[in-house]
């Protein structure tokens, strides 16, 4: 048991290791040190492999050595390992004890310094589970609140750096601030640091995003994210940038800014040992309380989700069968009717679906393209069907197995898109109507019988010919005109 702890240490150590550090490390035991990044991070895991005491002994240096120069720089002017509890912790796990490294005593036993430790072992272990620190100097502490967000369907949650934490409203002034810790576990910062999205054209995102959010204080009901007024936020002494919030025309009310998670990865340490500070400043607002909580998410695209949605299955075709004889059936309804006309064509698009689905909770027939509205909806969520225009949350969409068979059928033409449903749950292809031709002779009846009352009105025996010209008296009398 101890060795594998030993060996877990070990393994966090290199995943800290920055690329200068692999390679020393890698040189040392003779491998080959070209290649990227998680490339020398897999050549140096392997090496766990040889329990090799000199290479676990270079290891423990190389990160000692990287974690002074760290801590030197974050505190200036002190000894970088009294405050370094995560990195006590980490080399006590692998076997090398604070003597080892020759902490002078007077720093073990300074108060204040023990107290820094402890404090930010509390945050390193939150990393794997626990709470993270929540305070703001001469505040109480924020407890967690029992209150969750809702879904975002372009995110897969893979860890709490902070739980959902109500923000507490301290005196009588207005105007607000909190502050909050959390840190990283080196497997999470390994994610952030080594993921980027480098599909052409893109802006070389994070694919795993350290994610704010906020809402109201409401344990009823799932929450949506919603910003308080006049909201800061600071994340390690930087301002963070915030949605721009839409102008409105009521006369006292301040505007809002839109719903949405904000990206804080840009502006975090990505380290295990370097605590991240996020400072919030707001308004209080009476009868109203704030959540704010932290996640570490996975950027989904609209392909992913399609091909889940695409993996769920099918609604099985009969339901949607039963669902059309129950509507064309229904004795309920005044006027009886035998068939309906539906499309096979997006609502969105006006082009034929590839994968026709609808929403669990919708009673209408009628079928949209999932592959566009989930493109549109990663665009800007808004998550509405578009043919009645009520919720159609990811959770509730289904391919309707049905529509996917008749697009798929032959008897259906590639130009066609419209069909016919029977009252037996049925459907063909509206018929070829010969009605434009039929107008078009009709048309032509209607000419030929203009012609012949013309010829009436003037009386005339070749009434066809003087029909004729009838059409050019305009022109004579221009001519009659010129000649004056």
């Amino acid at each position: 048991m101890a060795f594998n702890k030993e060996k877990e240490a070990l393994r966090n150590m290199i995943l800290t290791f920055r690329v200068s550090e692999l390679q020393m490390l890698l040189g040392f035991a003779g491998r080959n040190q070209s290649g990227k990044k998680t490339e020398l991070q897999d050549r140096s895991l392997e090496l766990l492999q040889l329990n090799s005491t000199p290479v676990q002994k270079r290891i423990r240096e190389l990160f000692q050595s990287s974690q002074e120069t760290q801590q030197a720089a974050m505190i200036p002017g002190a000894n970088a390992l009294q405050y370094s509890a995560a990195y006590a912790q980490m080399l006590g796990l692998a076997g090398f004890t604070t003597q080892q490294q020759g902490i002078p005593q007077a720093g073990r036993a300074n108060p204040y310094a023990a107290q820094q430790a402890q404090a930010q072992v509390a945050a390193y272990t939150a990393a794997y589970g626990t709470q993270p620190l929540q305070a703001k100097p001469n505040q109480t502490v924020s407890q967690p609140c029992n209150v969750k967000f809702k879904q975002l369907p372009f995110y897969d949650i893979h860890g709490e750096l902070l739980k959902p934490t109500s923000l507490v409203t301290q005196g009588s002034s207005r105007f607000q601030e909190a502050q909050f810790q959390f840190l990283l576990s080196p497997e999470q910062a390994t994610n952030i640091a080594s993921n980027r999205d480098i599909r052409m054209g893109s802006k070389l995102d994070y694919l795993y995003q350290i994610q704010l959010r906020f809402c109201l204080l409401d344990p009823s009901a799932e929450q949506g994210d919603e910003f308080p007024p006049s909201i800061c936020v600071q994340v390690n002494g930087k301002m963070c940038p915030l949605p721009n919030p839409i102008p409105t025309n009521k006369p006292n009310v301040e505007p809002k800014r839109p719903p949405k998670p904000i990206d804080l990865t840009p502006l975090c340490k990505l380290s295990p040992t370097l605590p991240n500070t996020v400072n919030v400043k707001w308004a209080a607002d009476q009868g109203k309380g704030w959540v704010i909580a932290i996640y570490l998410v996975e950027k989904l695209t609209s392909e992913q989700l399609l091909e889940r949605l695409v993996q769920k299955g099918t609604r099985q075709s009969e339901f949607t069968r039963e669902l059309i004889k129950k509507k064309l059936n229904d004795e309920g309804d005044e006027i009886a009717t035998t068939n309906l006309k539906v499309t096979v064509a997006c609502p969105l698009g006006k082009m034929r679906m590839s994968n026709p689905c609808r929403p669990t909770t919708c009673d209408h027939l009628q079928c949209f393209d999932a592959s566009l509205f989930l493109q549109m909806n990663e665009r800007k969520p808004t998550w509405q069907c578009p043919v009645c225009d009520s919720p159609a949350l990811y959770q509730n969409l289904m391919v309707d197995g049905y529509f996917q068979e008749v697009i798929k059928a032959k008897e259906l033409p590639e130009e066609e898109n419209e069909i016919i449903l029977n009252q037996d749950g049925s459907w063909h292809p509206v018929p070829k109507d010969d009605s434009e031709e039929v107008k078009k002779k009709e048309e032509k009846k209607d000419e030929n019988s203009a012609m012949v009352d013309l010829s009436d009105d003037e009386g005339g025996s070749s009434g066809a010919v003087a029909a004729a010209p009838a059409v050019a008296s305009a022109p004579t009398e221009i001519e009659c005109i010129d000649i004056e």
